[in-house]
């Protein structure tokens, strides 16, 4: 399946860069944009140009990826454990997260708890088999098992559906798009209003800058809008292995702590593969759905 999705990947920014190719040929055609080598002046916008943009862009998505698992670890402070450890409570959660897994029929992820009085828990890792499922202190001491069982499946769902792949892909994609139009945005300021005929001026760094600012804060919600649709099918995959009443019951809770103000934002790197997104100014820009459409969704399973 990873190497499906990669291939697939792939295949999109092969498409994407030809489609780009294209579009710049018509605007150089028309005279907009000079996409004359660099040795005559100009900033170069041939495909060589393009597929940098789609290394960087491309590139970004996959080196977060690989080290997401790292990252977790050092950003929340979680702490790993395997079946041998002394503490009951985290032996309970590795062999709960041991069996979904097998359910699942994902390779064993690593299991850990991080520091926080706000219930919450998140995925990651770089493919099915390389996974890391971390749950809070304070979910654990707010929630009943059967509850934290649900939140532990939903996490062990985004693993097995492959999110952190699929998220990492999309944001590649978005991220070649920005940062090439970006750059058509910074030539166009340059050539057009700052009227510079020769190399790149000031006006080719502003405008990329501005231009990159604006096109990344108008691509978000295209991201957000894929990761809810993932929540969607995390909760589903949760009462797959654990029961829709187990999974309604935990998100049940964790409105109330989201109506009480007890739920903390996780970092934006594991924002997406939490159980709850808080601080979004917008719906558009939620990584999660509301509680509310999760729980309605699950009832008519």
């Amino acid at each position: 399946m990873f190497f499906k999705r990669v291939l697939f990947f792939i295949v999109i920014n092969i498409a994407v860069l030809f489609v780009l190719n294209i579009v710049l040929s018509l605007l150089q055609a028309s005279g907009i944009i000079d996409l004359s080598s660099a040795a005559n002046g100009g900033f170069n916008y041939h495909l060589i140009g393009l597929i940098s943009a789609a290394v960087f862009g491309m590139g970004g998505s996959f080196i977060a990826l690989l080290v997401s698992r790292w990252m977790a670890k050092r950003m929340m402070g979680v702490q790993v454990f395997d079946a041998n450890t002394n503490d009951s409570r985290a032996r309970w959660i590795y062999k709960t997260v041991e069996a979904q897994a097998k359910e699942a029929r994902i390779k064993m992820p690593e299991v850990g708890i991080f520091p926080s009085n706000s219930p919450n828990a998140f995925a990651t890792g770089s493919s099915r088999n390389r996974s890391l499922v971390a749950v809070s202190s304070g979910l654990l001491d707010t929630m009943s098992e059967h509850e934290v069982e649900a939140v532990l499946a939903h996490e062990v769902a985004h693993v097995a559906n492959g999110d952190m792949v699929t998220m990492a892909l999309i944001q590649g994609i978005i991220d070649t798009f920005v940062i090439i139009l970006a750059r058509i945005a910074g030539t166009f300021i340059d050539r057009v209003i700052f009227k510079n005929e020769e190399g790149v001026g000031m006006g080719y760094f502003i405008g990329y800058i501005v231009a990159s600012i604006v096109l990344t804060i108008m691509a978000t919600p295209i991201v957000m809008w894929f990761s809810r649709k993932r929540e969607f099918k995390a909760d589903a995959g949760a009462a797959y292995l654990v029961g829709k009443e187990k999974m309604i019951a935990a998100l049940e809770r964790l409105k109330i702590a989201t109506s009480r103000d007890q739920v903390e934002a996780l970092p934006d790197e594991m924002a997406a593969f939490g159980i709850v997104d808080k601080d979004a100014w917008s719906a558009l820009f939620s990584s999660h759905p509301p509680i509310e459409a999760r729980i309605e969704a699950l009832r008519k399973l």
